[in-house]
Parts: C-alpha cells; structure tokens; sequence
C-alpha cells in the first residue's frame, strides 16, 4: 500500500481509535473497567445508541449535548478523536508499513491518553507508565533506538526529573514533580531512546515556562500555580518523535 492510501487508512482507523481513549482518558482515573460496562452518559447514564458514538460526526449532529438530558458533552472528545487521527496518518507518512510504525502509533496512543489525563486531573497512572517502559525496553532489542539507548533513556529519564523533584524538595520544602512525571519520562526514554529524551525534556521545560510565565502576565496564576507538566512532556515526546532527529543533527553540527 503507498503512502497516501495507508495514511488515508490509518486516520479512520485513527478516529475509532481516539473513541476508545476517550474511555480511557475518563475511566482510567476512576480506576473503572474500560470494557464495561458499555458507553454511557456521564450525566443521565443512559448507555449510547451506537449511532451516538461514530467518532466526531454524532458530536457534531448532537451539537455536543446528550440527546435525552441534554447535558453538554466535553469538546475533549472529538478533539482526542481528531488528533489520534492525525497522528496515525502521519505516522504513516513518517514510517510507512513497517514494525516501527505499530510500536510508534501505541507510543502516541499512550501520550494522548497521559496528555489528557493530566490535564484533567492532575495524574500519571502507573497503568499507563509502567507497562509503557516495559514495551518500550522490550520493543528495542528488535527495532530503534536500541536497548541500550533505551536503557540509559529509561534510568536516565527517571533519574533526571527524581533528581531535579528531590533538589526542589530540600530547598522549597514542597512538592515540585510527581513521581508520575518521573515515570512518564522513563517510558518516553524507553520508547525514544536517550537523546531524543532529554529533547524531550527541554521541550517540556520550554513550554512549560512560556504557559507558566503568560499565566503570571495575565494575572490567571503565579509562582506557585500548579501547571501539569505530564501534558507538556507528552507535547514535547510527540514534537522529539517527529522532528527530534533533524533537530539534534542541526545542534551537534555546530560542534563539528
């Protein structure tokens, strides 16, 4: 199959795919069953019609409201459906039929699931992160980065941001990182490998710091605002993931 087909493929796959992460993204942190029961209205709990659950289109014809009590559904939902989309369409672009592509789209899938759940609730869960450093290890005795940059991506990811929560900790007397944080790292290093994880990182930080200092211009938080950095590091994995390569190219010819 050539690109486009396959990318063309992979975004409707996408879409049914984004449906079920928005199980995820709501059960997962109430520790509920992502199988069952059946999708229901959060608000009414009447289980949905199967034609109030086709990925972006019963949003739209519903105009985002539950057809019997009408409670407003969440624009979360199509947009986790949306972007799954095109990040199985550009996978394939990127990666084309290949093994490589699979270990990439469940990757993505793990950041959009993280990205979400974070920045709703303010959470990593181990359910997520942990069998995401086990894949991520054991996928890279076959394909990139390799196991051993996986490794050092793994104990170097959980070491960094273990090390900077701690610092923070002696020294403000209060919690800067969660653990969370210091796990999704430690997936992202698996999946990534170590260089492409630290790229990471410094994307994370950067828009971080930019997202926390337009808070304090507009007068909507300060220094001690909680922002969710799960969010920005999943940003900052799928940024590193597309362009990580070229980018560190550009940076270590300066180097040479």
């Amino acid at each position: 199959m050539t690109t486009l087909p396959l990318a063309l493929v992979l975004a409707a796959f996408g879409l049914l795919v984004g449906s079920f992460l928005n199980v995820c993204i709501y059960r997962v942190p109430r520790h509920e069953s992502i199988s069952w029961p059946a999708s229901r209205c959060t608000e009414c709990g009447r289980h949905l019609a199967w034609y109030e659950n086709v990925p972006v289109l019963s949003w739209l014809l519903l105009r985002g409201r539950c057809r019997t009590c009408g409670v407003a559904i969440s624009p979360m939902y199509p947009l986790v459906e949306l972007t799954t989309a095109v990040l199985f369409a550009a996978g394939a672009v990127m990666y084309g039929p290949s093994s490589l592509l699979a270990v990439r789209l469940v990757f993505g899938c793990a950041l959009v699931v993280l990205f979400a759940i974070d920045l709703r609730h303010r959470v990593l869960p181990d359910v997520i992160t942990f069998p995401g450093i086990a894949v991520g290890l054991a996928v890279s005795f076959a394909l990139p980065p390799g196991w051993l940059s996986s490794l050092i991506g793994i104990i170097a990811g959980g070491g960094i941001l273990f090390a900077i929560a701690e610092v923070y900790y002696r020294v403000r007397s209060q919690q800067g990182l969660g653990m969370g944080d210091v796990k999704m790292l430690a997936m992202i290093g698996a999946f990534l490998g170590w260089p492409l994880m630290i790229l990471t990182l410094v994307f994370a930080a950067f828009a971080g710091s930019l997202v926390g200092v337009s808070l304090i211009v507009s007068g909507r938080g300060n220094l001690q605002a909680a922002l969710p950095f799960g969010t920005f590091l999943a940003v900052g994995a799928i940024v590193a993931t597309a362009a990580g390569d070229p980018v560190l190219t550009w940076y270590l010819a300066f180097y040479q």
